[in-house]
C-alpha cells in the first residue's frame, strides 16, 4: 500500500534552512519557508497532498532566475504554480513553490491587428478575455474557472473549456514561450522551420543540445506518435510530442504546453487571439437520460454551435436540495444539453438557436425545449459552472472525490462510454454523475470513492485501472483537460505504450536532466493511491466545538474537508466572496486557504500549535465574518462560523484584547451609554479622551467612533404603547391575529439610529400590521461570534429564546431592520441549537424587513418615489437570502434603480476600527463600493441596511446612506403632501 501524505514526513528537505537564508539574499519579493505558508501550498483542488519546502512570491522575473538559481544550489525542486486549481495533483509537492499570482500578473502586449497577446504567467484569463474584447477578440480556452486560474496554469495543463469548440485546447493558441530552465538556461520557443533547427543545433551549447534532443525524439518516435496518439479533439494525456512532428511545424512551444511544470517555467507568454462572437444564443434540451442525451451530439454538431454542454438530472436533484435559485429554468429531464450559438449578427445567432429548436422539436425523443435570454443564460451557465461540486456538497450528500474526472472520447462515441462507464461504477457501487464538454467527448464526474480506509483505497485503485483499459478502448484520453499530474500518470503505458512513456522521460530529460521540476509527475509517477490528502491513517484532531455543525455530521474536521481547492474564492470581481483576498491577493485570506489551514490546524503535522497556533490566528485575522463563502462557495465552506470556533478555543484560559471587550459587548455599553448620551458622545468625541480611547482600544486615527441617539428607539416605542408585557397568555393569545408581528429593537438601530426604527414602525403600520417592539435588554450578540465569545453568544439567545417563547411557539413573526442581526438567527441559532424545535421555529420566523414586506405582506403596494436610488446590499443579506426582494419593492416604487455588485463595504462591524486592519478595510471599500457613491449625483439615494455599510460611506465619503425603511417613509411622507 503506497504512504499516504500523512505516512510522510513534514520536514524532508535538510537544507532547507540555508536555501531559505540564500533565497533572502536575493529575492526581492517575498519568501516564506514558515509552517504556514506551506501548509497553505501543500495542496491543490485534487485528492493529494505533499508539503511543499518553502514558498516564493516573485516581484519579477529577476526574482524567478534568481530563486532556481538557488534552488538548483542546493538541489531543491520547483514547482511553478498557477492558482492552483488542478485536480490531478500536479500543483502539490515537495519543492519550492513559485506563486506568480501576486505581483507578475500584467497583460504586457496586445495586437489587435496580429491578433496576440504577451502576457505573465500570473495573468487571470479573465483580465486578458476582458481587455481583449475591446476589439471584438478573445483568448478562446475558457475553463470554468476562468474567474481565478492563470494563463501559466493553463499553459501547465493545456486546459480547454466550454468553448474548445471555437477555439481548441490552449495548446492551439500559444504562439511562443519566453522560459527558464533549472540550470538557468533562457530561451524563447515557437515554431521551429527545418533550417532553424539545423541553424540551432549548429551553434551548439546548451539551446543546440536540447534542440538535438529533440530531433532525435522526433525522428525516433514519429511513427509512434501517429500511431499512438488518440486523433480526437480532447487528447490532453502525456507530453505533446505530436508537435514536433513536421506537419506541426516542430513547435517546440506547444510541445512545452501541458508539461505541467515538470519541464520549464514559464517566464512570458505570446498567446493567440481569435475572434469573439458579439451575439450569443443559447437552447437547453431535457431528454429522458443522459445516455440519450449524448446521442444527440452528432447531429448537433452539424449545427455549427460554439458550446455543447452535457449533465445528468441527479445535479440538478442536489441543487434542488441546496435551494439554489434559478433551477427552474433549466429543460425537464434527466439528461440535459446547453447548446450556445455565436455570432456576429443577433438575427442569425438567433435564427441558428430556432433552427436546433425546430429540428428536435419533430425528432421521436421529444426534448424540453428551453431558448433563454441573455440573462437567463448567465444564470444558467453559472449552474453549469458550478453545479457538480455544489450538488456533491448538498445535505445528506456522500462525499464524492475527484480521480477519474476527465477522460475524453470521439464525440459520436460519448453515449456508448457513458453507458460503459455506469456498468463499471455500478460493479463497484459508486455513484456519480456525469457532466462536461459532450461536444468534444470529455466527460468530468466526482466519485464516491472510499478514501479513508485500506480496503476503499484499494478498490480505488483497482477501479481506475480498469476505467483507464475502457478509454483505451474506445479510442480515448485518459485526459480531456485536467492534465495526468498524479491522478494519471502512473496510467500513461495503457495508452500509449511503454515505448511513448520513454520517449516523454527522454523529453524531460532534455530540459530537465536532474529531474529537479516538478519531479514525479507524468514522468515516472506516483500512483494515484500515494499521497493522499485523505489515506488511511487520516486521524483529524476531534474536539468538543460550541458549533454543532449538522450538515457535516458533528464534525468541524468534516468541515474542514468541505473545500475542494477550486478556488471561486480567489475571484478579484463580481460578487463578495473573498473581500481580503481581493484587497491582498495572498492564499492565506481567501477562503480556501483559510479552509486548508484549519485541516492542517487539526492534522499536528505541518501546523503543530493546535487550537492555539499563529499562523491559523493570522490567517483568521483578516476574515470579515461577510458570510459570502457560505452562499459563493459551491461547496458552502462556512470560514465566518469556523473562525468564531477557532477564536474560542483560542481564547481559552487567556484574556481577549480590550477592544474585543469593547466592541463584543457593545450592547451592554450602548445601554449604559444610552444613560447619558450626551456625556458619552463628549467623552468619546473630546480631544484628550479620544485620543486615550484610541490608544487602549487600538482604534485607527482615521476612524470616528459613532454618536449615540439621545433617545432609543425602545423608550419611544414604549411611550407610544408599541410594546407588549411579559403576561405569557396575554401575547400568546393574541396569535391568532396574523397582523401582528414584533419589530426587532437591534443594538445599532435602538441606540445609534432610532429614526430607521420609527419609519420601519410607520410603514409596517401602513401596510396593514399591529407592531410590538420587546422592551427588555435582547440581543442577537452578533458582534460576539468576531470575538470566538460563544459561550456568552449562547447566553443571549437563551434569553431571546425564553422571553419571546410565547411569540415564537405560537409562529409570531419577527422582523429585523439590521441584516447582521437577523443572520444569527437564521445562520448561528441553528449551528447551536441544532436539535431544538423553539430556535427551529425561530429561525423560520425571522424576515428582514424588505424580505417581509415581499413575502407577508400580499396587499401592500408601496408609495411612489420619483428619485435615483444607488443600492448597496449588506453582506449577510446577500449570503443569506437575496437582495431581490428589496430590488422589487424599490422597483415597485419606480424609481430609478442601481443595485451594485460591489462586494463588501469593507467596515464588518468592528474590523474596520482596528488599527491594523484599516487600510485593509479602506481598500475593500475602495474596491467598488465608495468610488460609485462619489460618482452618484447629490440628488440620488444611497440606501443601505446594514449600519457598518452605512458608516464605511459616512466615513469615506461624507454621504449619508438610508435604510429601504426610511426610503419607504420619505416617500410616504411625499405621497400626503401630494
Amino acid at each position: 500500500m503506497p504512504l499516504s501524505s500523512h505516512a510522510k514526513p513534514a520536514d524532508s528537505f535538510a537544507l532547507a534552512s540555508e536555501l531559505e537564508i540564500a533565497l533572502n539574499q536575493v529575492v526581492k519579493g517575498e519568501v516564506r519557508f514558515d509552517r504556514g505558508s506551506r501548509a497553505l501550498y501543500a495542496t491543490d483542488a485534487s485528492n493529494y497532498r505533499q508539503i511543499p519546502i518553502g514558498l516564493v512570491v516573485p516581484r519579477d522575473e529577476e526574482d524567478v532566475i534568481a530563486t532556481v538559481a538557488a534552488c538548483k544550489k542546493y538541489g531543491a525542486p520547483v514547482l511553478p504554480r498557477g492558482a492552483g486549481t488542478s485536480l490531478a495533483g500536479q500543483c502539490c509537492n515537495v519543492a519550492v513553490v513559485l506563486d506568480f499570482t501576486k505581483n507578475m500578473n500584467r497583460i504586457l502586449e496586445i495586437d489587435p491587428a496580429k491578433r496576440f497577446a504577451r502576457v505573465q504567467p500570473g495573468l487571470v484569463l479573465d483580465r486578458l478575455r476582458e481587455s481583449a474584447e475591446s476589439d471584438c477578440l478573445t483568448f478562446g480556452p475558457d475553463p470554468s474557472t476562468h474567474s481565478r486560474c492563470t494563463l501559466g496554469g493553463m499553459i501547465g495543463n493545456n486546459s480547454c473549456g466550454t468553448h474548445s469548440l471555437l477555439a481548441g485546447k490552449t495548446v492551439d493558441n500559444v504562439e511562443e514561450l519566453r522560459i527558464l530552465l533549472y540550470d538557468g538556461t533562457q530561451l524563447t520557443v515557437g515554431a521551429t522551420s527545418e533550417d532553424q533547427l539545423a541553424s540551432i543545433i549548429a551553434r551548439g551549447g546548451r539551446s543546440g543540445e536540447i534542440y538535438s534532443k529533440l530531433r532525435k525524439i522526433r525522428d525516433d518516435y514519429s511513427q509512434l506518435i501517429r500511431a499512438r496518439y488518440p486523433k480526437i479533439p480532447r487528447r490532453v494525456s502525456g507530453y505533446n510530442l505530436d508537435q514536433l512532428l513536421p506537419e506541426s511545424g516542430f513547435h517546440v512551444a506547444r510541445a512545452l504546453v501541458g508539461t505541467e511544470g515538470t519541464c520549464v517555467t514559464v517566464l512570458e507568454a505570446k498567446l493567440r487571439l481569435i475572434h469573439s462572437p458579439q451575439h450569443r444564443t443559447l437552447v437547453g434540451l431535457g431528454y429522458k437520460d443522459v445516455f440519450m442525451a449524448a446521442e444527440q451530439v452528432p447531429e448537433i454538431l452539424e449545427y455549427g454551435p460554439i458550446g455543447l454542454e452535457g449533465f445528468e438530472g441527479s445535479i440538478v436533484d442536489g441543487l434542488r436540495k441546496k435551494g439554489t435559485p434559478n433551477l427552474a429554468l433549466l429543460p425537464n429531464g434527466r439528461g440535459i444539453l446547453l447548446v450556445e450559438f455565436g455570432c456576429d449578427d443577433a438575427r442569425e445567432a438567433t435564427s441558428l438557436a430556432h433552427k436546433l429548436a425546430d429540428r428536435f422539436k419533430q425528432s421521436a425523443e421529444h426534448p424540453d425545449i428551453r431558448l433563454y435570454s441573455a440573462d437567463e443564460a448567465k444564470w444558467v451557465w453559472k449552474i453549469r459552472e458550478s453545479g457538480a461540486r455544489a450538488a456533491a456538497a448538498a445535505p445528506g450528500a456522500p462525499p464524492e472525490w475527484e480521480g477519474w474526472d476527465d477522460a475524453a472520447v470521439a464525440p459520436e462515441k460519448v453515449s456508448a462510454y457513458l453507458r460503459d462507464i455506469r456498468k463499471l461504477l455500478d460493479e463497484y457501487n459508486y455513484h456519480a454523475a456525469f457532466y462536461g464538454h459532450f461536444g468534444h467527448g470529455c466527460i468530468h464526474m466526482r466519485v464516491t470513492f472510499d478514501l479513508q480506509s485500506e480496503p476503499g483505497i484499494r478498490k480505488y485503485g483497482e477501479f481506475v485501472e480498469r476505467a483507464a483499459d475502457l478509454v483505451v478502448s474506445y479510442g480515448g484520453s485518459l485526459s480531456g483537460e485536467h492534465g495526468d499530474g498524479q491522478s494519471r500518470g502512473a496510467l500513461l503505458p495503457k495508452m500509449f505504450g511503454p515505448e511513448l512513456v520513454r520517449a516523454f522521460a527522454e523529453f524531460k530529460s532534455a530540459w530537465d536532466p536532474d529531474n529537479k521540476m516538478n519531479p514525479n509527475k507524468v514522468v515516472n509517477a506516483y500512483l494515484p493511491t500515494e499521497n493522499l490528502r485523505l489515506g488511511a491513517d487520516y486521524k483529524p484532531l476531534e474536539s468538543k466545538t460550541h458549533f454543532q455543525f449538522p450538515d457535516d455530521g458533528g464534525s468541524f474536521a468534516k468541515a474542514t474537508v468541505r473545500c475542494v481547492g477550486l478556488g471561486e474564492c480567489r475571484k478579484t470581481q463580481g460578487g463578495v466572496m473573498c473581500p481580503s483576498y481581493m484587497a491582498t491577493l495572498e492564499e492565506e485570506h481567501s477562503t480556501r486557504g483559510r479552509a486548508h489551514l484549519l485541516f492542517e490546524l487539526l492534522q499536528g503535522e505541518v501546523v503543530r500549535g493546535g487550537w492555539q497556533d499563529e499562523h491559523v490566528k493570522k490567517a483568521l485575522d483578516l476574515c470579515l465574518s461577510c458570510k459570502a463563502c457560505k452562499s459563493e462557495c459551491p461547496t458552502n465552506v462556512d470560514i465566518a462560523t469556523y473562525r468564531a470556533e477557532f477564536l474560542s478555543h483560542y481564547y481559552e484560559g487567556k484574556s481577549r484584547p480590550l477592544h474585543a471587550y469593547f466592541f463584543g459587548l457593545i450592547d451592554r455599553w450602548a445601554r449604559l451609554a444610552s444613560s447619558a448620551p450626551r456625556a458619552a458622545n463628549f467623552l468619546s468625541h473630546a480631544p484628550a479622551f479620544s485620543q486615550l480611547m484610541r490608544l487602549l482600544l487600538g482604534l485607527p486615527p482615521e476612524r470616528e467612533l459613532p454618536r449615540f441617539a439621545n433617545g432609543t428607539f425602545q423608550s419611544w416605542a414604549g411611550k407610544r404603547k408599541y410594546s407588549f408585557t411579559r403576561d405569557g397568555k396575554e401575547r400568546a393569545s393574541a396569535a391568532a391575529d396574523t397582523s401582528k408581528i414584533i419589530l426587532w429593537p437591534d443594538t445599532f438601530t435602538n441606540y445609534f439610529h432610532p429614526e430607521i426604527g420609527h419609519a420601519a414602525l410607520e410603514v409596517l403600520q401602513r401596510a396593514g400590521f399591529q407592531v410590538a417592539v420587546p422592551q427588555s435588554h435582547l440581543c442577537c450578540g452578533r458582534p460576539l461570534y468576531d470575538f470566538g465569545m460563544l459561550d456568552r453568544a449562547k447566553e443571549y439567545l437563551r434569553r431571546i429564546m425564553d422571553f419571546l417563547g410565547a411569540e415564537i411557539d405560537v409562529g409570531i413573526p419577527i422582523v429585523f431592520l439590521e441584516p447582521s442581526c437577523a443572520s444569527v438567527f437564521r445562520d448561528e441559532l441553528g449551528g447551536l441549537f441544532p436539535g431544538d424545535l423553539r430556535a427551529t421555529r425561530l429561525r423560520g420566523q425571522t424576515f428582514l424587513f424588505s424580505e417581509f414586506l415581499q413575502s407577508r405582506a400580499p396587499g401592500y403596494r408601496p408609495p411612489a418615489l420619483d428619485r435615483k436610488v444607488l443600492l448597496h446590499g449588506h453582506c449577510h443579506h446577500k449570503a443569506l437570502t437575496t437582495l431581490s426582494g428589496e430590488e422589487r419593492l424599490l422597483r415597485a416604487m419606480g424609481v430609478d434603480l442601481l443595485s451594485l455588485d460591489a462586494g463588501c463595504c469593507g467596515m464588518a462591524g468592528a474590523f474596520g476600527f482596528e488599527r491594523g486592519k484599516y487600510e485593509v478595510s479602506r481598500a475593500i471599500g475602495e474596491r467598488a463600493l465608495l468610488p460609485a457613491v462619489r460618482e452618484a449625483a447629490a440628488d440620488t439615494l444611497i440606501v443601505s441596511d446594514g449600519f457598518s455599510c452605512r458608516e464605511q460611506i459616512r466615513q469615506l465619503t461624507g454621504r449619508r446612506a438610508f435604510h429601504v425603511a426610511e426610503v419607504l417613509q420619505l416617500a410616504g411622507q411625499l405621497a400626503v403632501g401630494r
